[in-house]
């Protein structure tokens, strides 16, 4: 029923290419979720969220400090192996020291016609938050109109948010299933439904989404639910771990990540009569990633939400290796969820993961919370 998210995930370069031949449009690679795909999709580019390949590389040290995260070293890769060398456009919205690293390599040393850092403030929780993003997305619209030749009225910017809209209820959908005793979707299923998303157009997007939601509601899985687990924390679209870990008695049936619902969790509200202004509310108010959740730590009571909505029995804290926000995040999320009763298991990941030993750690995990749910 998922072939084709996992197609597009698998074959995401295949994909832009054939956009680029059918529509005769650009691709612009995204390096965060803060990317306004609204205003890219606009201007009939193709939003396209750089991800890496999970694969050893020894190319990004003459760039990128080693202690920079995996993740970061893992994108620049990609583009220093010459796999996008189909993408004329990058842009970064501010979120972390080093992804902005990877921005700025990229632009220096992987040839691009386009190139515009969007300074996305890091202080959301402040009155000036909004009037100030909202200035940095009339910035990066005049230099879209300057790259393309082309300017954008605010019915087809109205067209583009009402198209992200729909594809966030439609992923919403999909997510509120898992909230029944019995998933009739699994998390990795979940995971690349939504990663897919990154790379492929919204109307393509949109369009299999109502195609397996009717059928997707009277699904039963040849499986036991197991274990409730939900992931939270660090960029993750690591499929080999989700696997392994719903090998093993358990079924992911939320998250909290960038590369989950994190991304597509609020819409767009029109609702101050102007639509950058509307764009920069929403950016403003989704589900904040540590790097900009401060003083206020809004996300907890969030994760919380999500634990009670999806029933979970306990939660995966995953840090990329040497991710500062995370890292500083992490231990008061733990103790945050443990104090409101939900044990938790932290992994560190690299781009490469050891399955091996995460498949013990997280074997014990259930085990625990298995014994818990006796008493």
């Amino acid at each position: 029923m998922f072939s084709k998210f996992f197609d597009w995930y698998e074959n995401r370069h295949d994909y832009a290419k054939d956009w680029i031949k059918k529509t005769g449009g650009e691709v612009v690679g995204c390096f965060c979720s803060y990317a306004p795909e609204e205003i890219i999709y606009s201007f009939g580019l193709l939003p396209h969220r750089m991800l890496g390949s999970h694969e050893p590389q020894d190319v990004t040290e003459p760039h990128i400090f080693g202690m920079f995260c995996p993740f970061c070293r893992d994108v620049l890769a990609q583009g220093l192996k010459g796999r996008y060398d189909y993408m004329k456009g990058i842009m970064l919205s501010q979120s972390c020291l080093h992804l902005r690293q990877s921005f700025t390599s990229w632009r220096n040393h992987v040839p691009v016609d386009y190139a515009h850092y969007l300074y996305m403030p890091a202080k959301v929780q402040t009155e000036h938050a909004r009037p100030y993003l909202k200035g940095e997305l009339e910035k990066f619209t005049k230099s879209l109109e300057e790259w393309t030749g082309k300017t954008i009225t605010d019915d087809q910017l109205k067209e583009s948010i009402d198209l992200h809209n729909e594809n966030r209820r439609l992923m919403h959908e999909v997510y509120d299933l898992r909230k029944g005793p019995n998933p009739p979707v699994t998390g990795l299923e979940a995971m690349v439904m939504v990663a897919s998303s990154f790379f492929v157009d919204k109307k393509d997007h949109n369009a299999e989404l109502k195609r397996i939601l009717p059928e997707l509601k009277s699904r039963s899985l040849d499986r036991e639910t197991g274990a409730r687990l939900m992931i939270v924390g660090s960029e993750d679209d690591d499929t080999e771990f989700v696997k392994m870990v719903e090998s093993v008695g358990a079924t992911i049936v939320t998250d909290d990540h960038c590369t989950g619902s994190r991304y597509f969790w609020n819409e767009v509200e029109l609702k101050n009569g102007d639509l950058l202004q509307d764009i920069a509310d929403r950016y403003i108010d989704r589900p904040a990633c540590p790097s900009k959740d401060w003083e206020e730590r809004t996300r907890f009571p969030h994760v919380l939400k999500l634990a009670k909505d999806f029933n979970v029995d306990g939660a995966i804290l995953i840090q990329q290796k040497f991710c500062d926000p995370h890292e500083c995040d992490i231990p008061m999320l733990k103790k945050y969820l443990e104090d409101n009763g939900y044990k938790s298991l932290f992994l560190e990941f690299d781009v490469t993961v050891p399955l091996g030993q995460f498949r013990i750690r997280t074997e014990a995990f259930l085990e625990m919370i298995g014994e818990e749910d006796l008493f």
